[in-house]
């Protein structure tokens, strides 16, 4: 029977991924400590961080009232996402400049900017902001959806270029809610 397993950080109680667990998998990952999936697209168990090395360290399982869906609470190493976020469950703009921070394509504007240093990244933002204030004080508001945009986007680099998450971001934010 397959199983859903939700996989949350045992520090932050972030969820970091959502696999598939066959009864091979829930056995291995009880029996070694780290989390086993069942790959539904290769066919085949696969150990987490088999070939990344971001493995997960299981501190808890909990079965749900069903036995449907395991929640697995881990401690990470390194990043979950094979984009190098820490969460696959990131916005998908970040998820796709952390996986261009990673691969590093050809051709790539936010290849560019990363391999521009930190100082360009952040002298980028400091321009988008200042076209953002431009906008809201002066243009439609099409274009200042544009210019946000544009501002978040350029904000997701420089937090890439300097080796932060976004999920970073998030926590400092949920800290001032409490």
């Amino acid at each position: 029977m397959l199983k859903a397993a939700i996989v949350q950080d045992a520090a932050t109680n972030r969820v970091l991924m959502l696999g598939w667990m066959n009864d091979e998998a829930e056995r291995r990952t009880r029996e070694s400590g780290e989390v086993w999936f069942w790959s539904r697209s290769r066919e085949r168990l696969w150990r987490k961080g088999e070939s990344s090395g971001n493995t997960l360290a299981v501190e808890e399982l909990r079965d749900d009232c069903d036995g449907d869906a395991l929640l697995v609470r881990a401690s990470p190493a390194g990043p979950t996402c094979h984009t190098g976020s820490v969460s696959c469950f990131a916005p998908e703009l970040w998820r796709t400049i952390a996986e261009r921070a990673a691969e590093r394509p050809e051709g790539s504007y936010t290849t560019e900017l990363l391999a521009a240093g930190v100082g360009a990244c952040a002298r980028k933002v400091g321009e988008e902001a200042v076209e953002v204030t431009v906008a809201a004080l002066d243009e439609s508001d099409e274009r200042l959806v544009e210019e946000a945009a544009d501002l978040i986007y350029h904000l997701y680099v420089l937090l890439a270029a300097r080796g932060l998450d976004v999920s970073q971001v998030e926590d400092a934010l949920r800290a001032r809610r409490r």
